[in-house]
């Protein structure tokens, strides 16, 4: 369970250098790995993600001026450990300003589901995980129609079942971390004499159980 403590609202007029601070790509790549996976230095970091440690050094540092990471315990005095001070970052959609931030934000969850399900496919295909994961593990692409309240209260019921669930399983030992990214993207009516859109999903409820 995520508590109020865990998580940081940002203000789009009061948090403008922090907003800012998260549009550099390896910084949201980052935080992301120091909240996925736990504490790390800047020289860990550098070796998942193929950058040097003065780069991932540099960028941590931003996110630390800007309090999404703060420095964790250090094994020794050698090097810096860092960690994430909040387990998820949130705002509101209608008060940010920028449409391009939120794109933005938006594009870094979907490189974070591709390089995620890679990882699932590799921790299964090693047997880091057992097959007991392989038929619950899997990617929808539903459409419902909704109406905008509808799709709010969706919101609401989802954050309240994990929660849920999440504090059931919180002290079961076959609990692992799973990343769940959802989505709720309305689209507008196409005109009937339009081109096709090959981008198009089949709407179908399709399971990937690697």
């Amino acid at each position: 369970m995520v508590s109020e403590e865990q998580k940081r609202v940002l203000d789009p007029e009061q948090d403008a250098a922090a907003l800012k601070a998260l549009t550099h790509p390896l910084r949201i790549r980052l935080l992301g790995m120091l909240r996925q996976d736990g504490p790390a230095t800047a020289s860990e970091l550098a070796v998942r993600t193929g950058e040097s440690s003065a780069s991932t050094s540099y960028h941590l540092r931003v996110l630390a001026k800007y309090a999404f990471v703060a420095e964790a315990e250090h094994r020794d005095g050698r090097e810096r450990r860092w960690q994430a001070v909040h387990f998820v970052t949130s705002w509101s959609n209608k008060a940010m300003g920028s449409r391009a931030w939120v794109s933005l934000s938006r594009r870094a969850q979907i490189e974070h589901l591709e390089a995620s399900l890679a990882r699932h496919e590799a921790d299964i295909a090693d047997g880091r995980l057992g097959q007991e994961w392989v038929e619950p593990s899997g990617l929808n692409d539903l459409m419902p129609r909704l109406t905008p309240e509808s799709l709010t209260e969706l919101w609401d019921v989802l954050d309240r079942k994990v929660e849920e669930l999440t504090t059931r399983d919180a002290e079961d030992p076959r609990a692992a971390q799973v990343v769940l990214l959802t989505a709720g993207l309305p689209l507008a009516p196409r005109d009937p004499g339009a081109e096709a859109d090959s981008s198009a999903p089949a709407g179908t409820d399709a399971e990937d159980a690697s």
